[in-house]
């Protein structure tokens, strides 16, 4: 009795918000191909081709109120090997957009929300954040022998922009000096924006398009401003 009623109450489930989308997700053959390929299925039970199906049945709010959506990396790898071409990155996306915004995990919300406020997702004030790129500069100075090396902060008319991961200047700042260090050697011309650096957009991530176009925004505008011509956006 109790299959039987849960079949009833699916079938008078309305489910035309999902049959919108333009992810083919109504032609998952539930082959499993999505599965095998994940890196993270199985965690939580975590099965993207459950997932799907649960689109595709229109179990919305199962599927907005679930942890899996929080779960999936958003690698591709599942859509590189659906034989459908259903787009499983963009519908986890989508299915993270319906969620109430102060319920989507804790990191992610309050990162969201001090990048809109402050310019990154860590709050980091922009005396601090200078100082941190000018520590890092004067340790590749030391280092690598350039004694020449400054991080161009503001550079007007640079060859390259480069956001920042707010991981970088704050516990990976070894990992600014690669790429700078090739900078260097390569005589390229680039700069830092000291404002609206950050270069992890959870907008994107939480599905919150509003907040990825403002983030996205303030990078163009960066570039507009000083008059540079090329992005590097690590993230």
């Amino acid at each position: 009795m109790q299959e039987t009623s849960d079949i009833i109450e699916m079938d008078q489930i309305d489910h035309d918000r999902f049959r919108s989308w333009p992810f083919s997700q109504d032609f998952c053959l539930t082959c499993g191909l999505c599965s095998s390929s994940c890196p993270v299925s199985g965690i939580d039970g975590f099965d993207p081709r459950k997932l799907i199906r649960m689109v595709s049945l229109g179990l919305e709010d199962k599927v907005v109120e679930a942890r899996w959506p929080w779960i999936c990396t958003m690698c591709a790898k599942c859509e590189h090997v659906c034989p459908m071409e259903i787009d499983i990155p963009n519908v986890v996306r989508s299915i993270r957009g319906l969620r109430d915004r102060e319920a989507v995990p804790g990191i992610l919300h309050k990162g969201l929300a001090a990048a809109l406020e402050t310019g990154n997702n860590l709050r980091l004030p922009k005396e601090d954040f200078v100082f941190i790129l000018e520590d890092v500069g004067e340790e590749i100075a030391e280092e690598s022998g350039f004694e020449d090396f400054k991080v161009p902060v503001d550079k007007e008319g640079a060859n390259i922009l480069t956001t920042i991961h707010n991981k970088l200047v704050n516990t990976h700042t070894d990992d600014l000096k690669h790429w700078w260090k090739i900078f260097h050697v390569a005589k390229e011309d680039w700069t830092v924006p000291s404002d609206n650096w950050e270069g992890t957009n959870w907008g994107l991530f939480t599905g919150d398009d509003g907040a990825m176009k403002t983030m996205v925004g303030r990078i163009v505008e960066n570039m507009e401003k000083l008059k540079i011509k090329n992005l590097l956006w690590p993230e």
